[in-house]
């Protein structure tokens, strides 16, 4: 077999300008100066024999033999990235490369913990730790920019990544406990207390707002906050209440005392928090670390939490330790 004068930079960022419909984007994805990506492109071109893109269009349009080779092209990239992970991970110890983003959820006791038994464990390892919200853990994953994410399972299941559920988390209602009124009071509007949401472009957020109209419940769009802590602060010193879950509430933990958490009026519901990853991923190396973070979860969130509102016991959980399980496709 003659071998391939095609070099793997080149398909990468010919793979990068497709996506992106720019060699500016692609170089700014790639750490290069455009005039190093257009030089690659041009190589590529000239050793194809034939254009991949329409180079008077902007943004760039491939044409369409350049389309039928970023199909199959992309398609090889996967099988030698796939190859490479196979060889450089087979567990923990022996691991080079692994880049993680974990959901800000985690922030205070579990992602520290989780980090300090990875970096124990991977002596050798480039590691790369990252705290990012569901949203962007999601894409990131999608990009391959990162091994492993933890983060809210989306409204639909994303097919192209596999997830092992890692927490069922159910969403209660966080009050100033300087309030005496009752759940139901709250959302019916008649304590005069505002509504405090959420941003918009959290998972999270999409979840609660679903849930209200589903009830027929239409609550004052007014406050909306992308901060856990500043929406806590807020109902801590009776200035509003929210529609939150005990993983947010946790993370809360020097505004316990001024806050109460009562269940969901009516019909309950929860988001589930787990690990994903792509079929690029070593499924053993991201079954230990699903394992190690349940048991993180099961002594370090659920177990005190419980203790101290044992009425959470059936609907906050973290899914069982199985060893035997991998991370499954959606």
């Amino acid at each position: 077999m003659k071998p391939s004068r095609l070099s793997l930079k080149a398909l990468d960022l010919f793979v990068a300008i497709t996506r992106t419909g720019s060699v500016q984007a692609a170089a700014d994805q790639a750490g290069l100066s455009v005039s190093t990506v257009s030089h690659h492109l041009r190589q590529l071109e000239t050793t194809l024999g034939t254009p991949l893109f329409d180079h008077t269009r902007r943004p760039l349009r491939v044409t369409p033999a350049g389309a039928g080779f970023q199909h199959d092209i992309e398609k090889a990239l996967h099988l030698i990235a796939k190859a490479e992970a196979a060889l450089h991970t087979g567990n923990l110890s022996e691991t080079r490369q692994l880049g993680l983003a974990v959901i800000e959820d985690f922030d205070t006791e579990i992602a520290p913990e989780l980090a300090r038994l990875l970096t124990g464990a991977m002596p050798r390892c480039h590691f790369r730790h990252l705290t990012r919200p569901s949203h962007e853990i999601l894409d990131l994953l999608r990009r391959q920019s990162i091994d492993i994410g933890i983060a809210a399972r989306p409204q639909f299941d994303p097919p192209d990544l596999r997830e092992a559920p890692l927490l069922r988390d159910p969403f209660v209602l966080a009050l100033p406990v300087t309030r005496a009124d009752a759940p139901e009071a709250f959302l019916d509007g008649d304590t005069g207390l505002p509504f405090l949401r959420y941003s918009a472009n959290q998972i999270m957020a999409s979840q609660i707002e679903n849930q209200l109209r589903r009830l027929k419940r239409t609550l004052p769009d007014q406050y909306e906050f992308e901060s856990n802590q500043t929406l806590m602060r807020l109902v801590a010193e009776g200035e509003g209440w929210a529609i939150t879950t005990p993983m947010n509430y946790i993370r809360a933990d020097r505004l316990h005392r001024q806050i109460r958490l009562a269940p969901f009026p009516g019909k309950g519901f929860a988001r589930t928090l787990s690990l994903f990853t792509t079929d690029l991923t070593d499924v053993s190396v991201a079954r230990t670390v699903t394992e190690t973070l349940r048991r993180l979860i099961e002594t370090r969130a659920v177990t005190p939490t419980v203790a101290a509102m044992p009425w959470l016991a059936d609907i906050f959980r973290a899914f069982p330790v199985s060893v035997s399980e991998p991370a499954k496709s959606t």
